[in-house]
């Protein structure tokens, strides 16, 4: 047995390389970070997929190992190439982050270590210092210190721990759920409809509010539909409302709202996964008024705090409930039960292995200091604004609202046609073009685009493209 275990243990060590082999990856895979970085500011922002399937190049696994000089070639012809870039200061289409370079570092220094982030007794390190995060993240929506939270994947899984606090807050059961109410409005996320038939709340009575012109929810006709709602024998429950809608970028009126919850002792759940990190910027801080009166709400680090994809956050004002919700106990892990005043995120979330994901949103706060992240969210507010004021200089072009955030909803009317159609082609020759990329949603029916500046590297340079292309593509489609 001593002779296959050395002989086992002789190619399994060929997973730990030693530092001169480490030297060499890490060469190569660093030169490959450098020129994707180097060449990004001139690289298209989308380029039309390829016909070639998976397994023409992701070629099959098996027991001889590659080079990774090969295997980076194949990562550049096939995987970073096609499709949206987006790390592209170009990316004006969805709600991107950008991924900050020192995030990376972050996470190569979490998977090198390793660190367990989930149980205190495992990390205590690594809990306190997300635990400090979730506190600064409090502190800026005006929560108390002692709130709750997590780090968690993104938006909706964040969105859903929240709904099943909110859902066991209010003590809701089976037979509840049909007479219950949600109240939110059409421009509601729609990980907010996923994570209610996620938490066994599909037959809960989802009720929309009316919007304002500018997709807004409507505080007299919230409380009137509680008011409503309550005569007819239901059971009002849940508030959501948005801090920055995907469509539109708008803001609810949150304090009005928060007011309204308070009156009629309702859960108020504010998706901010966009829009929150705005109260980091004078600006944003008028325009998010009100957060401080939910119960919870979410806000997405690698959204508008630019980081990589993979990290959202959840903050819930009373810290109690959501240990009610999500707290164990397993007898394999008795050792970790007795905690030295820290909470650890697998009590307070459905996570139980957990990526170190706070290291990569730490290092980049602590390496550069809030001022640059805070001059980049102001940035990109003036530079919705300013897309705003020039589209509209383009003969052709109409413009929904003017924007709380930093989306701007816009579409050509042509002389003669089908507009919609025409906006389908836009788009199409634009996503041809590549040197952009922007998205489209339907607004009151209509095919409409949509321009989103939100990743760090979109200066103004970016948008002066983009109006000349549109200007360009409009005016030929128009001649056809």
């Amino acid at each position: 047995m001593r002779e296959e275990l050395r002989k086992l243990e002789k190619i399994s060590r060929m997973l730990e390389p030693s530092a001169t082999r480490r030297d060499a990856i890490n060469a190569a895979v660093l030169g490959y970070a450098h020129e994707f970085l180097n060449r990004l500011p001139e690289a298209n922002a989308y380029n039309l997929p390829g016909s070639s399937p998976a397994s023409d190049w992701a070629s099959p696994i098996s027991d001889e190992p590659a080079h990774i000089e090969t295997l980076l070639k194949l990562l550049g012809q096939h995987l970073d190439r096609p499709g949206i870039n987006t790390a592209s200061g170009r990316h004006l289409g969805y709600i991107p982050g950008g991924g900050i370079y020192s995030a990376a570092l972050g996470d190569y220094l979490a998977s090198v270590t390793n660190r367990y982030a989930g149980v205190y007794f495992a990390s205590p390190g690594a809990v306190q210092m997300e635990n400090m995060l979730i506190k600064w993240m409090a502190e800026l929506v005006g929560f108390p210190a002692d709130a709750g939270g997590a780090l968690l994947s993104g938006g909706s899984i964040a969105n859903l721990t929240a709904i099943v606090t909110a859902r066991d807050a209010a003590g809701l059961k089976s037979a509840d759920i049909p007479r219950s109410v949600i109240y939110l409005s059409a421009q509601a996320h729609h990980c907010i409809g996923k994570a209610l038939r996620i938490a066994g709340l599909a037959e809960i009575i989802k009720r929309e509010v009316a919007m304002d012109d500018s997709y807004r929810m409507k505080p007299d006709a919230l409380a009137a539909a509680i008011t409503a709602d309550r005569k007819a024998g239901l059971n009002p429950w849940l508030i959501t409302a948005a801090a920055g809608t995907t469509d539109a970028g708008m803001i609810d009126p949150l304090a009005d709202i928060g007011d309204i919850a308070e009156n009629e002792r309702l859960w108020y759940h504010i998706d901010g996964a966009y829009g929150a990190f705005f109260a980091l910027c004078e600006t944003g801080r008028k325009l998010l008024r009100g957060m401080e009166k939910s119960h919870s709400i979410v806000m997405d680090p690698h959204k508008t705090l630019f980081l990589p994809y993979g990290l959202g956050a959840v903050l819930v004002k009373d810290r109690q409930s959501m240990m009610t919700s999500h707290h164990y106990f397993a007898n394999y892990m008795q050792d970790t039960e007795a905690l030295p005043g820290e909470i650890s995120p697998a009590d307070v979330s459905p996570e139980l292995s957990k990526h170190f994901r706070g290291l990569r949103m730490w290092l980049p706060l602590k390496l550069h200091g809030l001022a640059p992240f805070r001059a980049a969210l102001e940035e990109k507010l003036l530079l919705a604004q300013y897309f705003y004021e020039k589209i509209q200089e383009i003969n052709g072009f109409e413009v929904g609202p003017q924007p709380d955030l930093s989306v701007v909803v816009y579409r050509y009317i042509p002389p003669h046609g089908d507009a919609d159609a025409f906006n389908r082609r836009l788009v199409e020759e634009i996503h041809k073009d590549g040197r952009v990329f922007i998205s489209t949603t339907v607004l009151d029916g209509h095919f409409t685009l949509r321009m989103a500046a939100v990743v760090f590297r979109t200066h103004i340079d970016t948008i002066d493209l983009l109006l000349e292309i549109l200007r360009e593509k409009s005016r030929m489609l128009a001649n056809q």
